[in-house]
């Protein structure tokens, strides 16, 4: 049981699967995927499609309207976007249409270039995506600082907010943002009040929608916002504002297409640049952000047993199959006519909420899209294009989230998102996106280069704290610093930073070294003040234990731990209290103190690493080789001695570690708890073997050796009954004692101990699945015992534990013992002529 051979975890033993034929079962296993299914519609998706439906077609007009593009291109795009990247898509429930974060840059390609050639720069970037979706560089995308995709995500929803107003106010925006700015004082000077009557009433209606009371704003609630502030904006305008300008649909006989592209090249090339650029991170935002509605939306629904059914869990984007089908998306879209395609947040959002399961809601929304552009021309035309301009208005000022501004806050980044946001607005949005990698990369170096170090005394007492990164740069005033500390000192070297380069390792360990070679007391720590241990050597470093043990008792630790205390025996249990016990008072609430602490722990620095293998383990079943049957004392760490991960122990504890004889079961004791997880363990897990472990200084064994004729009958000692049988097999004459090789016990509570593993392994073999599996000679059966103050493990010899041989020794398994092959041969350790194992 070598701590560095490999096990059945590692994954290049386990990535081939059985095969049926092969007749291996996995237990708990989930049963495969349906595949090669027809495309099915279930009502909560064509519910879903009809909201987002509702929320695409002013949408996907306004969009257009901001663009200063053909209106019917927004709807030729939102319908394409729904068909065909909900079809290809990698996120089955995020829909995809006219993005808003092209809306500045597309508006200034059709100034530029005019309609047609922007088309084809689509075309050149949905071609792109595509490129680059089949290298699976989608990841690669999202390592961009995320200050500096909200900072220009903000400054392209500050420059729509800032052009749409123009039109709300019943101008025409400028080319750019600082010039509506300049421009903006002129149109508040001189303006029909019917356009701002009719967009004040749209965003008043915006906003006002989902916040109705009562049950009357409950059911109102339902018909999403964007679509009732459009339709009652458009009839206030047709009673109160007939002059007011509207949506212009033009004939789909003079529909334009794209043509080829006229123009520098290299401008052309950034033109493709940056639409697939500022598209790409517009999706892959939306697709990680669908993932996180969805896991919330089946959580919720999960812990609700009075709700509906939850839906089956949606797999994880798959981001470049998505960056893939945004491609594709929007290569058709501008070979068609429409704008460049993303994925949005607005409809994802909508579409989740609206209870979508699947990506049929995504693809039906499109095909509406499509019918009411050929069928509703005539009532899209009577929306008043101020109404349009709100709406878009209302989502640009959404792309400024308060809640972004914060985290950039929290994490110290928010000089990076104020750059990246100025330059959107000033320049452009690759000029901004520029700026903020160059101001992310000089914080970046600034925060590398600037450690704080700085040294206290307090009682004799020094506290060294070095905040930020210890590099090189750092090494000449940090090695000053320790050198001026007295030799033998006490000191806390506080650590708070996340790097610290080889050159100042090597000199906190130097000064570490000679430090503790004249006497003094060094202690490291983090930033929340929690020890760090020291590293381990290096000649076991070849495996990991799955969860830091070591020094675990040094978090949270309670001041003046009582020592621990045996189990007392029976007749003692009924005046044990929680005030009888010392150190520990009733209203004690270290317990859940430190199971809370642990769970932290757990979460912040094992979770990471183990996760991927417990999905593993969740989707294949369980598959343990061993049943693994110990007593429940809290020193015994199972995974621990046996240098085991999940998956591999199928473990029963309890007090004592016994098994109760077949036939002993009844409702006073339930003691089939243990003969079904072994007939569970046998017959359906299919275990190959099994091994019985008792340790040393068991309180269940003390118990049974003061056990008196008048012990009241409690539910412990009708437990430890099943123990007896052991005591007596001590005591009689008729069995030899079970000792450690070269050893006797040294007392009789050892000797009960190993007795005990001896007797419980006869219970064992008088279960009918246990013994069908041993005549059948698919079956092991093993005997163990661990010395927890020693930290050593003995195994029960061949002969005893298969019941054929006179003797009952334990022997030592040694460090580099190999399982099968002769132990050591010095008479200390070991019974000559053994073998450890079957």
């Amino acid at each position: 049981m070598s701590a560095c051979a490999p096990t059945r975890n590692d994954h290049s033993t386990c990535s081939s699967s059985p095969s049926r034929a092969s007749g291996f079962k996995r237990p708990h296993s989930p049963p495969p995927p349906l595949r090669g299914g027809r495309f099915r519609v279930s009502g909560a998706d064509l519910s879903a499609s009809i909201t987002v439906f509702l929320i695409a077609v002013p949408m996907s007009l306004g969009l257009a309207v901001a663009m200063d593009a053909p209106l019917a291109a927004g709807l030729v795009s939102a319908a394409i976007g729904g068909i065909v990247a909900g079809l290809l898509g990698g996120t089955p429930l995020q829909v995809s249409g006219p993005s808003a974060g092209l809306t500045v840059v597309t508006a200034e390609l059709i100034q530029i270039y005019g309609w047609r050639t922007t088309c084809a720069i689509t075309v050149g970037a949905g071609l792109l995506q595509i490129l680059l979706g089949s290298l699976r560089a989608a990841r690669s995308a999202l390592a961009v600082s995320p200050a500096i995709v909200h900072g220009t995500l903000a400054g392209i929803g500050v420059a729509i907010a800032l052009a749409q107003l123009h039109i709300v106010l019943g101008g025409a925006p400028q080319s750019s943002a600082l010039d509506n700015v300049l421009s903006l004082p002129s149109h508040l000077a001189q303006f029909d009040p019917a356009a701002p009557f009719i967009g004040a009433l749209t965003i008043l209606l915006l906003v006002a929608w989902p916040r109705l009371p009562g049950q009357l704003g409950a059911a109102l609630g339902r018909v999403p916002a964007a679509l009732a502030s459009v339709v009652i904006a458009t009839a206030v305008a047709a009673l109160a504002t007939p002059g007011i300008t509207r949506v212009d649909l033009p004939s789909w006989h003079s529909h334009a297409l794209p043509e080829l592209p006229h123009g520098p090249v290299a401008a052309l090339a950034t033109a493709v640049f940056t639409v697939m650029l500022v598209a790409s991170l517009e999706s892959l935002l939306a697709a990680v952000s669908v993932d996180k509605l969805a896991a919330d939306r089946s959580t919720a629904l999960s812990k609700d047993g009075n709700g509906p059914t939850p839906p089956a869990p949606v797999k994880r984007s798959h981001l470049d199959r998505e960056l893939r089908a945004q491609g594709v998306a929007n290569a058709v879209s501008g070979l068609a006519g429409g704008l460049a395609v993303s994925g949005g947040a607005v409809r994802s959002s909508a579409n989740v909420r609206a209870g979508a399961e699947s990506r049929a809601s995504t693809v039906l929304h499109g095909v509406w899209v499509l019918l009411a552009a050929l069928l509703l021309v005539t009532a899209l035309e009577l929306i008043p294009l101020a109404a349009l301009a709100a709406l878009v208005m209302v989502v640009g000022i959404q792309m400024v989230s308060f809640a972004h501004i914060r985290k950039v806050h929290r994490h110290r980044e928010f000089l990076v998102y104020g750059a990246t946001i100025s330059g959107v607005i000033a320049a452009g949005v690759l000029e901004g996106v520029a700026i903020g990698i160059v101001v992310a990369v000089a914080v970046a170096l600034h925060r590398l280069a600037r450690t704080r170090i700085t040294v206290t005394e307090q009682d004799g007492r020094y506290l060294v704290a070095a905040r930020g990164q210890l590099t090189f740069l750092a090494v000449p005033r940090l090695s000053r610093l320790l050198g001026r500390l007295p030799q033998g000192v006490h000191a806390v070297v506080e650590l708070d930073g996340s790097f610290m380069d080889h050159a100042a390792y090597e000199t906190i360990q130097d000064w570490y070294t000679a430090q503790t070679a004249l006497g003094a007391q060094i202690e490291f720590t983090g930033r929340s003040g929690g020890r760090i241990a020291e590293p381990a050597s290096t000649a076991h470093s070849c495996c990991r234990p799955w969860t830091p043990w070591r020094n675990h008792h040094c978090h949270d630790r309670l001041e003046d731990t009582p020592p621990a205390t045996p189990l007392p025996a029976p007749h003692d249990l009924s005046k044990t209290s929680s005030a009888a016990v010392p150190g520990r008072s009733p209203g004690h609430r270290g317990g859940a103190h430190r199971l809370l602490s642990g769970l932290s722990s757990f979460q912040r620095t094992t979770a990471p690493l183990v996760r991927e293998e417990l999905a593993r383990l969740a989707a294949e079943g369980q598959r343990p080789s061993q049943l693994f049957l110990t007593c429940a004392d809290s020193r015994l760490v199972t995974s621990m001695i046996t240098a085991s991960g999940p998956g591999d122990l199928f473990t029963v504890r309890n007090v004592g570690n016994l098994v109760p004889p077949p036939g002993t079961g009844d409702a006073a004791s339930n003691d089939d708890s243990v003969a079904a997880a072994i007939e569970y363990a046998v017959d359906v897990l299919e275990v190959e073997s099994i091994t019985v472990c008792g340790h040393s200084g068991c309180g269940a064994m003390q118990a049974l050796l003061g056990v008196a004729p008048e012990t009241p009958r409690t539910p412990l000692w009708r437990w430890l009954r099943h123990g007896l049988p052991s005591l007596e097999r001590m005591r009689s004459r008729h069995h030899s004692w079970a000792r450690i090789a070269g050893r006797l016990p040294t007392d009789a509570v050892e000797q009960l101990c190993l007795t005990n593993v001896v007797q419980q392994l006869e219970h064992l073999r008088g279960h009918e699945s246990v013994a069908r599996r041993l005549s059948a000679g698919t079956l092991q059966l093993h005997g163990m015992y661990f010395h927890v103050g020693e930290a050593q493990a003995y195994l029960l010899t061949e002969g005893a534990s298969t019941g054929t041989g006179p003797d009952e020794v334990f022997v030592r398994v040694a460090p580099g013992a190999v399982w099968g092959a002769e132990p050591d041969t010095d008479p200390l350790l070991t019974a000559p002529g053994t073998t450890v194992g079957t």
